[in-house]
């Protein structure tokens, strides 16, 4: 789906909500249109899906972030609406991987990645690892939670 289709189904899907006169859904399709919208302005140019896909995962990360801060602070109120927030704009993603699928892709990354430097990347390799990782997930049109990822390639590389 490229930029242009994925704002034209969010628009669609923000007058549905209207008309069903959902107030959360309408508020977080709005800020997931602005989203893409200032990022489009700032880039001064179409974005392209894999950008599109950023901004949006980007978003996810920024209310996670508010969700732990929100939970020390005792505000299950605004925890709530930010994992409601999450849900929608999940639906714009591609599929995320669970846990034992995401750690057999980084077990292939890491392997290839192995034989093209002809020995086991190291901790110090981390960057490179997490790359392949990335590459990989994109290959297979798959998203990751990255702190989960890199976990994980954390763990996979000191072992």
């Amino acid at each position: 789906m490229e930029a242009g289709e994925l704002e034209a189904l969010i628009t669609q899907q923000m007058v549905t909500a209207m008309k069903a006169r959902d107030a959360e859904r309408t508020g977080a399709l709005r800020l997931i249109k602005n989203a893409l919208k200032n990022k489009s302005i700032e880039k001064r140019a179409p974005l392209t899906q894999a950008e599109g896909e950023q901004t949006l995962a980007s978003m996810i990360k920024q209310r996670r972030d508010s969700i732990e801060q929100f939970a020390r602070g005792n505000r299950p109120d605004l925890v709530a609406r930010e994992e409601a927030e999450i849900v929608v704009i999940e639906e714009f993603l591609p599929k995320a991987l669970d846990q034992s699928a995401l750690a057999v892709l980084v077990q292939e990354a890491l392997a290839e990645l192995a034989s093209s430097l002809g020995r086991k990347p190291t901790p110090k390799e981390m960057g490179p690892a997490m790359k392949a990782v990335q590459v990989k997930l994109q290959a297979a049109g798959v998203r990751g939670d990255g702190r989960t990822v890199s976990e994980m390639v954390k763990t996979a590389l000191a072992g």
